[in-house]
């Protein structure tokens, strides 16, 4: 596979080698108006002005070329159509071969090397500089060869200076997929590359945070999974021994609750990873939220409000809330529902012992344990961090706030739109 710098870098030199090409093409097929022709037509044109007829007197030219005589062109010779000289300034120079071209410098030995003008008229003018004669320019094509050498040169080093920060890029890249999460591309400059470059770190933190999150998930799932599991173990064995109802009972309980948890892992799991849009169905909110209170025997106060959304989410997130609040806050829960600015307002407040102010925020992490609490009192779970989870799905929020009486209110936003 070809590096993509030597791409590049030969696109820059077949196109200058293409430009090179056209610019020897039409130069060569341009012939009487390219720009030294216009200009030697436009000095004959002002000599022819200046000198007399052809058949003026000799001392009348003679005159003419003394005036058009200058230190830059010390010998001047003007001959006829026949090759017969009419007058000269300076010592003469040699008539002009037949087979001479018009508008042309005269290449000749010694020092009667001349410029030649064939005048309309017939005559020659022959005009011969001080210095040396000059040298005959490059021809088109080499000169634009080394223009074009020239770029091919500069444009080695800029296509591999820009080249070398998508290998740097495609090195990060299979960093990441060799599992080095901590890999970070150096962002420099405001063009593609770099706007490419920030993409990928955002990615990378993003692939980073996931995991672990879902490594802190599994060490907190499986520290929770523990306890009951622990406890059916020990009803196991002591039902082996003498079968006792309650303990049947305590078993029932704890496989509901790893029948719960396991539920809740595996959808905040799914809610982590979804990206498709939500099943928008219009949602009775009163109705859900007054079959829920009903379930979990919570006082309700609700007005009638519709909402579009996934209703088993939005049951989920209800429930949770109201099973949290008689968990952790003592006996009185109760529920509400409003409606303010296109938004509809949920609050679900109990009277036990309250939140800090530095946990309000924290309660909604997985697993959560307050400080200072005991194991047997249990951690938040995943219940808070679900209701967070179903509530951004919908374009909403959650908080939890004092409450005046003592205790704490969750207050969830969603927009009805």
């Amino acid at each position: 596979m070809k590096k993509l710098y030597f791409q590049i870098y030969l696109g820059v030199i077949a196109s200058l080698a293409l430009l090179v090409a056209a610019a020897g093409v039409f130069f060569h097929f341009q012939g009487e108006r390219s720009p030294q022709n216009q200009i030697f037509q436009t000095v004959r044109d002002v000599i022819v002005l200046a000198l007399p007829a052809p058949d003026a007197p000799a001392v009348q030219q003679q005159a003419v070329l003394e005036k058009l005589a200058r230190p830059s062109l010390p010998r001047i010779s003007l001959y006829a159509a026949d090759r017969r000289l009419l007058a000269h300034v300076g010592l003469g120079l040699p008539p002009p071969a037949p087979d001479a071209r018009d508008n042309d410098w005269l290449r000749r030995p010694g020092n009667d090397s001349a410029w030649a003008m064939h005048l309309p008229d017939g005559r020659w003018l022959l005009a011969q500089p001080a210095h040396d004669h000059p040298r005959t320019p490059l021809p088109l094509i080499v000169t634009l060869a080394l223009i074009g050498l020239v770029v091919a040169v500069v444009a080695y080093p800029m296509t591999r200076r820009m080249t070398r920060r998508l290998e740097g890029l495609k090195q990060a890249v299979v960093a990441l997929g060799e599992g080095d999460f901590k890999t970070r591309v150096e962002t420099k400059g405001c063009d593609e590359v770099s706007s490419l470059a920030q993409s990928f770190n955002l990615a990378a933190e993003r692939i980073e945070s996931l995991l672990q999150a879902h490594k802190q998930l599994l060490a907190n799932a499986s520290h929770e999974l523990r306890s009951p599991l622990t406890r059916i173990r020990l009803a196991l064995e002591m039902q082996a021994e003498r079968p006792v109802p309650e303990l049947q009972a305590e078993m029932r309980r704890d496989i509901a609750e790893l029948d719960q948890l396991i539920g809740e892992i595996l959808l905040a799991s799914r809610l982590d990873a979804m990206r498709e849009p939500l099943h928008a169905d219009s949602v009775d909110l009163a109705a859900l939220l007054a079959e829920e209170c009903a379930r979990s025997a919570a006082n309700c106060e609700a007005v009638a409000l519709n909402l579009k959304g996934d209703e088993r989410l939005l049951r989920r997130l209800l429930r949770n809330l109201l099973e949290n609040a008689r968990r952790h806050g003592g006996d009185e829960v109760q529920a509400s529902l409003t409606q303010e600015a296109g938004q509809a307002v949920i609050c679900v407040c109990d009277n036990g012992k309250g939140i800090a102010a530095e946990e309000r925020e924290r309660i909604f992490e997985p697993f959560y344990r307050p400080a200072g609490s005991r194991e047997k009192e249990g951690s938040y779970g995943l219940g808070l961090s679900l209701v967070r989870q179903i509530a951004e799905r919908h374009g909403g929020g959650v908080r939890c706030l004092p409450r005046a009486e003592g205790g704490a209110c969750f207050e969830v936003r969603l927009p009805q739109a």
